[in-house]
């Protein structure tokens, strides 16, 4: 059966419950996510929401790390919690036969988190000895500099693993509290799926978000690209320059028009070798093995980034030509050719991106978040499917400030 909204209601607060069934395989799988408890809601305590996750990972109380692990383990329950910019999940799969033993387990992992400072300490040893690490990957430093470049003076500028500095500097009272504001019912919805019954299925999670307080939602607060282009060059003992960029993108998150600009950015950068920036950078210049541009759309932000590799002599030709191209692509538009290559890709590839459970789950689940008709992608398709060029390059040429861009660059002294 297709994917279904429904809800539950608990303690008064209606909890959607986004339900596909799907009989094939005795399995069933769960994700209990949390809007508006991501790293965008970090404030001073920058890495604040992915610590509080692996927090959540050490198992209950009652159990400890060890003995939760092994309760998992022992029926083959699969759970744990991750953070991302806006929101705060815990994924849970398991048999059928197991899915009520893995809900109580859940539960009382949900009840009573082995939130102590012993474990705080762990953690916080993990992840600053991870971003000490991180120091060397000149890709995940040139990401960052870029965020802060794109989003400085706000929560998005920060990185979401925090810095040693901001880590270390987060209490035991600072998860507690984080825990406590954003684990609510008001903030909750529930993706599950699988070899269930909805009806069954809604009696057993109404049982397990009893245990949450009902707390307070908050809309998500969107965050603009700075006005200004900037350039951030680090030096680093490296034979390579890596190069990101990025832009604004006047885009909604809700927008008519998203399809339209789902198929330039594939043209000028998310098509591998087909694309404008591959086939500039790499095919005629030699410039870089490879090159990418991509879209962010959320409802927290909207914007154009890219990447490449290049040598470090090399780096200021590439970031020039980068320029040249976006500039080109927003002045000149797209060919039929390009545009009938790009429709050729998405609508043939479509099957890939619903072939499993999870993967239809989820994109119910962002129709839903998205504030859109459930069945709106297939809607997308259809329109990208009877596209013509001249609205597609009415459609570029209407966003002039992809070519405002900020480079972050990593290279040699």
């Amino acid at each position: 059966m297709a994917a279904v909204v429904d809800y539950v209601e608990v303690k008064g607060v209606k909890v959607p419950v986004i339900f596909e069934a799907d009989h094939r395989l005795p399995l069933a799988s769960l994700q209990l996510v949390f809007t508006n408890s991501g790293s965008i809601t970090d404030g001073a305590h920058a890495g604040l929401a992915k610590l509080s996750a692996k927090m959540m990972n050490e198992g209950s109380k009652a159990l400890g790390s060890d003995g939760f692990a092994e309760a998992l383990d022992s029926k083959a329950i699969g759970l744990s919690a991750h953070t991302g910019i806006e929101t705060f999940v815990f994924e849970l799969s398991a048999l059928k036969s197991e899915f009520d033993t893995a809900l109580e387990l859940f539960q009382s992992l949900l009840e009573n988190p082995n939130i102590t400072q012993e474990n705080l300490k762990k953690i916080q040893t993990n992840i600053v000895g991870g971003l000490m690490r991180k120091s060397n990957d000149y890709d995940y430093v040139a990401n960052v500099a870029l965020k802060a470049l794109l989003f400085k003076g706000t929560p998005l500028a920060q990185p979401a693993s925090g810095t040693p500095e901001s880590v270390n500097a987060i209490t035991l009272n600072d998860v507690e509290t984080f825990l406590q504001e954003h684990l609510v019912l008001s903030r909750a919805i529930v993706v599950v799926g699988g070899d269930l019954d909805l009806a069954h299925a809604k009696t057993r999670l109404k049982k397990l978000l009893e245990v949450l307080q009902v707390g307070k939602s908050q809309k998500v607060k969107h965050y603009d690209v700075v006005s200004k282009s900037s350039n951030d060059i680090i030096t680093k003992k490296t034979e390579q320059a890596y190069v990101y960029f990025g832009s604004p993108y006047h885009l909604h998150v809700n927008s008519p028009d998203y399809y339209k600009a789902r198929v330039a950015t594939y043209i000028l950068g998310t098509g591998g070798f087909g694309s404008r920036l591959m086939e500039e950078i790499r095919v005629k210049r030699g410039l870089a093995y490879s090159a990418y541009a991509r879209l962010n759309i959320s409802a927290s932000s909207n914007y154009m980034m890219g990447y490449l590799q290049t040598k470090t002599e090399s780096m200021a030709e590439a970031q020039e030509t980068v320029k040249e191209v976006i500039g080109n692509f927003v002045a000149k538009g797209v060919s039929a050719a390009e545009l009938e290559q790009a429709k050729k890709f998405l609508l043939g590839s479509e099957p890939l991106r619903v072939e499993t459970l999870s993967q239809r789950l989820s994109r119910t689940f962002m129709e839903y978040y998205k504030g859109q008709q459930i069945g709106a992608s297939l809607e997308e398709l259809k329109k990208i499917e009877v596209l013509d060029v001249k609205t597609l390059n009415t459609f570029i040429a209407a966003h002039p400030e992809i070519n405002r861009l900020s480079f972050a660059i990593v290279t040699a002294p």
